[in-house]
């Protein structure tokens, strides 16, 4: 049995690193150019270089989005680019505009190209099209059912790599080519700059009574018409490795370290368990469950996988995620008395219960002791985001293990 690659999205350095140490194979991470998450923290260029060498250095891939459907005035510029990344030496690069296809291959001929999922690839002939052309893998359109995934692998060349998304938030668009955002805010999604407008409140107009709003509620609070579940494959391992998918793709390049960490060492132990064993898998998944919904989520659902999506995979009544958990950071390095690093993400105190969540999958309660800025003074509370401070908790920590307390 081929064991599938996890693959984690990382939207800075401090995220990439994170994945790397939670159980990723590969991550896939964009510039401030060219991908389409422009709203995302994203990477500059030397953080791009230190993510890739660290990755590398734990035999960890990287690929990076450049999937923007390219206008005229992007070419010029997407040559020069290209030429900055054959020097990093990414593992591959994520393409979607047949554009920016060409400039890659004459640029970095030497790295792997894989067809994203904009390209909207639904059939094996578009998959033996883009192969012909030199890619490696093709990720699926989300509107897929696995019997189709199946079939379009039967008539591909073994060689050739599906990657699918099993994991993250859908669009209600075909494969994430929408014109809502464009449309209300002149934000082209298909450039990186969506704005979400699936994710509002909306009411009817009727024509010949113009300012008169007629809401369509689930409740009192309107509806969210566009609004839908989260995927999540976590009970489907089993089904998406005979589907014949190399890699599985948690989607999410714009959330946090504890969503990344949450996702990717929940999924690195299902995959796991499942090819040590189908029994360790189904005895683990109530684990699984319980973990996956540690990170925040808009409740979840299986998408196209086992059929068209019905009025059930849709959400109405609201457009805010459950959130379990908050996230305070992940553990730096020891001063050398018993003190850790951290650069907080939200607000802790002194004597708080918290819980250190470590990469293999274990989870344990301490208390906070005590805080202290930098300059070694004492502080009752964390309340300033991206403050360094240094804590002492009473169970000792170890670098790079995560930090998050669970709401109240």
């Amino acid at each position: 049995m081929k064991k599938p690659e996890l693959l984690i999205p990382a939207g800075s350095l401090e995220v990439l690193m994170t994945a790397v140490n939670y159980g990723a194979d590969a991550v896939y991470i964009g510039g401030d150019d060219f991908g389409l998450r422009a709203k995302a923290k994203n990477f500059s260029a030397s953080d791009m270089r230190a993510g890739i060498k660290f990755a590398h250095a734990h035999g960890v891939k990287v690929y990076i989005a450049a999937n923007i459907i390219a206008h005229n005035d992007d070419l010029m510029g997407a040559k020069a680019y290209f030429n900055e990344l054959k020097e990093m030496k990414p593992d591959a690069l994520i393409i979607a505009d047949p554009g920016m296809f060409m400039i890659a291959k004459e640029v970095c001929p030497d790295i792997e190209i894989h067809i994203s999922t904009q390209a909207n690839n639904t059939n094996y002939l578009t998959y033996n099209f883009w192969y012909q052309q030199g890619a490696s893998r093709v990720v699926s359109a989300r509107e897929l059912s696995l019997a189709e995934v199946k079939e379009i692998r039967n008539h591909i060349p073994a060689e050739m790599e599906i990657e699918s998304f099993i994991h993250g938030a859908m669009c209600i668009s075909y494969s994430g080519r929408c014109l809502l955002s464009n449309y209300f805010t002149g934000r082209d999604a298909n450039q990186g700059a969506c704005t979400h407008p699936c994710r509002w409140k909306y009411a009817i107009v009727e024509e010949t009574r113009p300012g008169e709003y007629m809401p369509v509620y689930e409740n009192e609070r309107g509806t969210f018409l566009f609004n839908s579940k989260d995927l999540c494959m976590i009970e489907y391992i089993p089904e998406l490795i005979a589907a014949g998918i190399d890699s599985f793709k948690i989607e999410g390049r714009m959330k946090t370290a504890l969503y990344v960490a949450v996702v990717a060492r929940t999924y690195r132990k299902a995959i796991d368990d499942y090819l040590e064993s189908e029994a360790l898998y189904r005895k683990n998944m109530p684990w699984y469950l319980e973990e996956i919904a540690k990170c925040t989520y808009r409740q979840f659902t299986t998408g196209f996988y086992f059929g068209k999506p019905n009025e059930n995979t849709q959400i109405y009544d609201n457009n805010t995620y459950i959130k379990e958990y908050t996230y305070l950071g992940v553990v730096g390095s020891e001063n050398g008395e018993g003190d850790f690093r951290l650069e907080q993400k939200n607000k802790f105190s002194v004597g708080e219960e918290i819980e250190i969540m470590k990469p293999k999958g274990e989870n344990e309660l301490t208390k906070v002791l005590s805080i202290k800025n930098e300059k070694g003074e004492s502080q009752e509370s964390a309340p300033h985001p991206q403050q360094i401070v240094y804590i002492k908790l009473d169970k000792r920590p170890e670098q790079y293990d995560l930090l998050r307390k669970k709401e109240d």
